[in-house]
């Protein structure tokens, strides 16, 4: 009886082991390691297989299983493997479909991988990839040439960096890039190309008159205001953590002296910065030191006219362990309010809203800024002023925004003067999700007409370089220079969602004025905006029209015009908040 026992027991589990091995882990909900194996071991059996890789099925299978893993946990640890093996997925077929789309996608994934997990191991491989698309496929060589930068400066460490170098040795010789500056590594010595050598008396010394900042507990920009451009050097200073002191960056401003107005130090507490401290390091150099609380990133430029330095300082992304000068204090990013979560639409999956957010794609808040005003009157002719049209076509499109249920910031909204770097600095701040620009054109030819969009990036044509000179206000010929500054202000920007936002409010507009009136279409372009530089979020600059032309100066006039005009791009940005909110169910 007690050997039957036994025999039945053994059948028993037997039985139990076989319907184990053959029901399906997903039945027994199987682990993200589990399912991430599983999508893996399929794509590169699929990459093999020279008859199933034909079919565009076969991918889509694929990608499925990777979108799975990811939607199942979007910050877990197979979440950026997923995102490049998207990627992957797309690029395959891109390879074999000889599609765009496709590589386009492709792109996309590979940017979501980088932005959300720009410290993960396979964040350059991801950059690199991206790159070699942007070059072979989509032609696009100044989005690859700032890829390849990126790597080089920020991923010198990794397996990435003798390739991406390589890369960008060759493009420098076809001339596919302008003329990079001698460069070393962000926490090295830099001295920017722009700034002439310039030997001065000790009479006469540029002085630094101030040191401002605007700041949030994610964001910090501090701008060196000087009376004249000169030469400046930098370098990141590892902590020390046995006298307790934090990551420090130093500037050292050559041949100038201390303002009577720059205090010494300035405490900020802001969860980023401790304090800016200033001096004169010697009777030749004046030195301006940051002390960080917590730092992931920051960026230096100069601007012109007059001459100032922009610092920018990220905070570390949500989840990562700041550099703390202490034990004591957390960075927490404050609980946005109930108005601004975003609320999937109708039809739409319930984790639709989550993903976006996740994926930094939503967008509740937009800031509109009216350009020029105050001392700056922009453009005038014909009677008009550009800084009252653009404050006024502001308010007209603020109107309509909130009517489409969005919430509307202003950089200004009175005639009052705001330097360029504060705009992009406030919309930062204030964590808003889109930037507009508002301005009207200005033309010595009194023929030339219609209506142009702006995204940041290097100047294309010499009509972009001289709406860029002109808007920020400084010669032409300076603008080679920016473009080198640019390359660097370029890396992990919004520029692919910006230029993707230009180009629908851009048809919109057009498509929605010509229902009465008749306007040339002057395309979107690219060039180097100041009042751009920075922005972490899609931006854009409008131009409305040309006040030098007659016809269309008399139309900026009328508030019905403008209506019109504020209409179209009221369905652009709706057009693109649709198309992001695609990306949750790719």
């Amino acid at each position: 009886m007690r050997k039957i026992f036994f025999q039945n027991l053994v059948m028993a589990l037997f039985l139990a082991g076989l319907l184990v091995s053959v029901t399906p882990a997903s039945a027994f909900g199987a682990s993200t390691k589990d399912e991430f194996t599983i999508a893996w071991k399929q794509f590169h059996a699929l990459s093999k297989n020279a008859k199933k890789s034909k079919y565009r099925s076969e991918w889509d299978k694929v990608a499925k299983k990777f979108r799975n893993v990811f939607k199942k946990s979007p910050r877990g640890q197979y979440a950026p493997k997923s995102l490049y093996y998207l990627g992957r997925a797309y690029e395959e077929l891109g390879n074999r479909s000889g599609l765009k789309k496709d590589f386009r996608t492709s792109v996309d994934y590979y940017g979501r991988m980088i932005s959300n997990f720009s410290s993960h191991a396979w964040a350059d491989d991801s950059i690199f990839r991206r790159a070699e698309i942007r070059l072979k496929k989509l032609k696009e060589k100044d989005l690859a040439y700032s890829d390849y930068l990126n790597i080089v400066h920020r991923y010198s460490k990794s397996d990435m960096y003798s390739k991406a170098r390589a890369r960008l040795d060759s493009m420098d010789r076809q001339g596919a890039s302008p003329k990079q500056a001698k460069r070393k590594k962000p926490s090295g010595t830099i001295v920017p190309a722009s700034a002439p050598e310039v030997k001065k008396s000790s009479k006469n010394r540029a002085k630094l008159l101030s040191v401002r900042y605007t700041s949030s507990d994610t964001y910090t920009r501090v701008v060196l205001d000087l009376d004249e451009e000169v030469r400046f050097r930098y370098q990141l200073l590892n902590p020390n953590q046995s006298v307790s002191r934090p990551h420090r960056l130093y500037i050292d401003l050559e041949n100038t002296i201390l303002g009577n107005d720059v205090h010494k130090d300035t405490i900020v507490a802001d969860g980023i910065l401790k304090d800016i401290r200033s001096g004169q390091r010697d009777p030749r150099t004046t030195r301006v030191v940051l002390d960080f609380n917590s730092m992931q990133d920051y960026k230096i430029f100069p601007l012109e006219n007059p001459f100032r330095l922009v610092v920018d300082v990220q905070a570390p992304e949500k989840g990562k362990v700041a550099v703390k000068n202490s034990p004591a204090r957390k960075t927490t990013r404050k609980n946005s309010s109930s108005s601004t979560k975003y609320v999937p639409p109708k039809n739409s999956k319930a984790m639709a809203g989550d993903l976006l957010e996740q994926l930094g794609l939503t967008f509740k808040t937009i800031m509109i800024d009216p350009g020029h005003g105050g001392k700056d009157p922009g453009a005038n002719a014909n009677g008009i002023k550009e800084k009252n049209i653009n404050l006024r076509f502001a308010k007209i499109l603020a109107a309509k925004l909130k009517k489409a249920g969005f919430n509307v910031l202003y950089t200004r909204t009175t005639d009052v003067f705001i330097p360029l770097e504060e705009r992009t600095g406030m919309a930062n701040i204030k964590k808003a999700d889109m930037f507009i620009s508002i301005h009207c054109n200005a033309h010595r030819s009194k023929k030339i007409n219609g209506l142009e969009t702006y995204t940041l990036n290097l100047a294309r044509n010499r009509n972009a370089v001289r709406v860029a000179a002109r808007e920020n206000a400084i010669s032409a010929k300076r603008i080679s220079d920016l473009q080198v500054i640019l390359t660097d202000l370029m890396l992990n920007s919004k520029m692919k969602e910006s230029k993707d936002l230009a180009n629908n409010i851009h048809s919109r507009s057009l498509k929605n004025i010509r229902r009465k009136w008749a306007v040339k279409d002057q395309g979107v372009r690219e060039a180097p905006f100041y009042v751009l530089m920075g922005a972490k979020m899609p931006s854009v600059l409008l131009e409305l029209g040309y006040v030098t032309n007659k016809t269309e100066s008399s139309r900026l006039k009328s508030d019905k015009y403008l209506a019109y005009i504020a209409d179209g791009i009221v369905k652009g940005v709706l057009e693109y908040k649709k198309q992001i909110e695609r990306y949750a169910s790719l």
